[in-house]
């Protein structure tokens, strides 16, 4: 078994259809001496995930959590069960590229000795609109470049490393290249490696783990990768509610990585809080704000309807013609899944 896909579920059905079928079809070109297989975890969601998934993919290992255990704890019982040499932590409101793991595992495979100490790999994500997603690649967020992120100066300042080391913006989002912090949508490592750290750190319910595992992975002596040669849909956010409770956590998290990794300050820990906070209300806030101009809607349907939405409107009952329907300068992509 060369690979192992891991998906967390937690109600988003039509999203972790579209990502199902997507990894399928990415596996489908890996190594033809080697397998793959996709475990998705569901963490008691309300929808009808599992009905689906039962129905729409019976091989694909479905585990059925009976409560909501959180990121960490739920990715972990999903790699216990895994098999494959590598595993790919994956969310599931994601559509990876048909070249996603063969570029990776090739990668693994064909880089010179220098990069035998490969710790984690991510790649280039975008949102459903086609915006880079810049925590597609970060910098350890040490007190200083936790400020900078909360404050905003990479944005004031965005040509001087002194304030742009969050987003890791030493490299463009097209340029591959070693970088310390990835993030959980899209994480892609040896099984024995997650093992050797302990995987997702279970005292985090959820948003710091990925900073931890990565930060974890650097101290046992391996480095990150960021590559931009293949790409992934991800529809941030689109399992998460952004309500008080989601504030509550965020602030937690960060807390948690600081108190775990650092030295603790009184000085500082208060402007943690503060200035998570913030951070947390700015995430919140964003979600209400209308992003880039849409063009085109594609609406994946199995009924015979018409939808007014003013603009021009394609129409389809299969996620595989997708593609055919994503060209390159395309930036936009409305999908609604209607049963």
């Amino acid at each position: 078994m060369k690979l192992s896909v891991i998906i967390l579920n937690y109600n988003v059905r039509y999203f972790l259809e579209q990502c199902v079928l997507s990894v399928q079809k990415a596996l489908e070109n890996i190594d033809p001496n080697a397998s793959g297989e996709i475990i998705v975890i569901d963490n008691n969601s309300s929808d009808d995930s599992c009905q689906m998934m039962k129905s729409r993919f019976p091989n694909v290992k479905l585990i059925e959590n009976k409560s909501n255990l959180g990121f960490p704890k739920g990715n972990n019982i999903g790699v216990a069960k895994a098999k494959g040499e590598y595993i790919c932590i994956l969310n599931p409101d994601t559509v990876v590229s048909e070249n996603t793991f063969t570029k990776i595992l090739n990668f693994c495979h064909t880089e010179p000795v220098e990069v035998l100490n490969t710790g984690i790999i991510g790649c280039k994500l975008i949102d459903g609109t086609g915006n880079f997603l810049p925590e597609s690649k970060r910098g350890v967020p040490t007190p200083w470049v936790a400020f900078t992120k909360i404050f905003g100066l990479y944005k004031i300042f965005p040509k001087s490393s002194w304030f742009t080391k969050y987003y890791a913006q030493n490299i463009s989002e097209n340029e591959s290249g070693k970088v310390d912090i990835l993030v959980g949508a899209f994480m892609m490592m040896k099984r024995s490696l997650y093992l050797e750290v302990g995987g997702f750190d279970e005292e985090c319910f959820m948003y710091s783990d990925d900073i931890d595992l990565s930060y974890m992975v650097l101290q046992k002596g391996y480095q990150n990768y960021y590559r931009a040669d293949t790409t992934v849909i991800h529809y941030k956010g689109e399992s998460t509610v952004r309500d008080g409770t989601y504030m509550k956590r965020f602030r937690e998290a960060m807390q948690f990585f600081y108190k775990k990794h650092f030295k603790k300050s009184v000085v500082f820990d208060f402007m943690m809080k503060l200035g998570s906070f913030a951070f947390a209300l700015l995430k919140k806030n964003q979600q209400k704000e209308v992003s880039k101009k849409i063009d085109k809607y594609v609406v994946f349907t199995k009924k015979d309807i018409t939808l007014e939405l003013g603009k021009p409107t394609t129409y389809l009952n299969a996620f595989e013609k997708f593609k055919n329907e994503a060209k390159i300068n395309t930036e936009i992509i409305l999908i609604l899944m209607i049963r």
